[in-house]
């Protein structure tokens, strides 16, 4: 079986999903949401892929909500 292909809202690569980390939104916030039900959101495992989808509102987008990105969310990428 073949994993599922997804794509960063970043810098727009595609990629496996294993290889992506997965944003979900929780009450108006952005949390990680590996496990976490609904809609999610993917990035690269790079810092500058996350706050490029920060800075272009592509969470907001994605997600079809307005939500907060924590600046604590930097620190999985390091």
């Amino acid at each position: 079986m073949t994993e599922p292909i997804r794509s960063c809202v970043g810098c727009g690569r595609k990629a496996g999903q294993s290889e992506l980390l997965r944003f979900v939104a929780k009450d108006g916030r952005l949390v990680p949401g590996t496990s976490e039900p609904g809609r999610g959101a993917y990035t690269c495992p790079r810092l500058a892929c996350f706050e490029r989808a920060v800075s272009r509102r592509a969470f907001n987008r994605t997600l079809r909500q307005s939500v907060r990105a924590g600046q604590e969310l930097t620190s999985l990428y390091t």
